[in-house]
């Protein structure tokens, strides 16, 4: 029986089995990916090596390509799927560092081959998705659209826009507060553009044109409305808390991290919890004042980086919301209700469960996506009936 298992193989969980191993405790870190580091750290970056290091003298078991598709909070086990074998994992603490995932809000044409999320295409270009050359519209909402077009062009591809929805005042009033964030600033500073790529506040993609893959994106700015050619678009409004879990576990016995500021916040509170679920509260503690810096950089971030109204409007009738079931809004608008829209038109009900749909409904038309039930993702159904060897 591990004694503190942690979900997440990100920086926040890399933290948390860090911290908690130096104190000598049993720990299991599971991660659903081949290799430890997440999305941030993916691709080894060269920021993860001391972390990591630290996991292995310190003993924590690591599991990865371990996916949690139940478990059981009264009983403190998780049904955990490891390349299509099932096997029970038992807890005493258990610490939820399961990430976050792109937001994305459908548009005509998003739909198309060669048109994905931000954070998405930068994953398929560090496992070696050639790009040299390719001209990408990099779209959307926040700092990661800087960063992901960054990348992209030391990889040789072509960025001539960036489209960043929020507004000039906005990030005028932004800029002017990373003076009381210098970290963030130098940081900030590395990002700006280059002289070829055009960085246009206030500026969305209205649709993605093309026949068979996307050929060029429709963009809004203002009154103005054009079109650009590409060969890929990278197009996300920041990020969904991965929450499903902590909800068909109700929160019960879970030291769950919370909140999504980036790797500093991640590993702030990662330790916090590592700590915590330890039995060393006072070595959690001095990590409280550094996260309430940072949580106030996350709040600053989600002020200026809100989402505007016409994007509500973005979806037209045809426009398909839910892919997995292939909902189309006008499907959607006969329903009252998110339940209303799974049982009658079975929006959420294929393989992402609602986590694509759900949000982006959530955003167009205002309901919650609830009823979060096991498998929390697809399994073999012999799996979720065999009786398996607790861990």
């Amino acid at each position: 029986m591990s004694s503190i298992v942690i979900v997440g193989g990100g920086p926040a969980g890399i933290a948390a089995a860090g911290v908690a191993g130096e104190c000598s405790a049993e720990v299991t870190l599971l991660d659903d990916n081949p290799a430890l580091g997440g999305q941030i750290w993916r691709g080894g970056d060269p920021d993860a090596v001391p972390w990591l290091e630290r996991l292995h003298s310190d003993g924590v078991e690591i599991i990865t390509s371990a996916r949690v598709v139940s478990g059981d909070a009264a009983h403190h086990t998780l049904l955990v799927d490891q390349n299509g074998k099932a096997a029970e994992v038992v807890y005493s603490k258990l610490i939820l560092a399961t990430g976050a995932r792109e937001l994305f809000l459908p548009f005509p044409g998003w739909t198309l081959p060669n048109v994905m999320g931000v954070g998405g295409l930068q994953a398929l270009v560090k496992s070696g998705l050639p790009v040299e050359g390719k001209r990408i519209v990099v779209a959307g909402s926040g700092p990661l659209l800087l960063a992901v077009a960054a990348y992209l062009r030391k990889r040789g591809a072509v960025v001539p826009l960036i489209a960043e929805q929020a507004g000039s005042a906005a990030l005028a009033l932004f800029a002017l507060s990373l003076a009381v964030h210098p970290g963030k600033l130098w940081q900030a500073a590395r990002l700006q553009p280059f002289p070829s790529t055009r960085y246009l506040p206030g500026c969305w993609i209205e649709a993605a044109i093309g026949a068979g893959k996307v050929e060029g994106v429709r963009l809004r700015q203002g009154s103005k409305v054009w079109e650009e050619p590409c060969d890929y678009v990278a197009n996300a409004y920041g990020f969904v808390p991965n929450r499903e879990l902590a909800d068909l576990l109700g929160a019960v016995g879970v030291n769950q991290i919370a909140g999504m500021g980036g790797v500093e916040t991640a590993l702030l509170e990662g330790q916090i919890a590592g700590y915590a679920a330890a039995g060393q509260p006072g070595k959690a503690a001095k990590f409280h004042a550094p996260l309430c810096k940072a949580n106030s950089f996350t709040r600053l971030l989600d002020q200026t980086f809100r989402l505007r109204d016409e994007l509500r409007n973005l979806a037209q009738p045809e426009t398909i919301v839910c892919r997995c079931e292939d909902v189309t809004l006008a499907r959607l608008r006969t329903a009252d209700s998110w339940r209303s829209a799974k049982l009658h038109e079975r929006c959420g009900m294929g393989p992402c469960q609602g986590r694509i749909c759900g949000p982006a409904v959530q955003f167009i038309l205002g309901w919650e996506p609830k009823s979060v039930r096991p498998p929390l993702f697809p399994t073999r159904l012999e799996n979720l009936i065999q009786e398996t060897p607790a861990k």
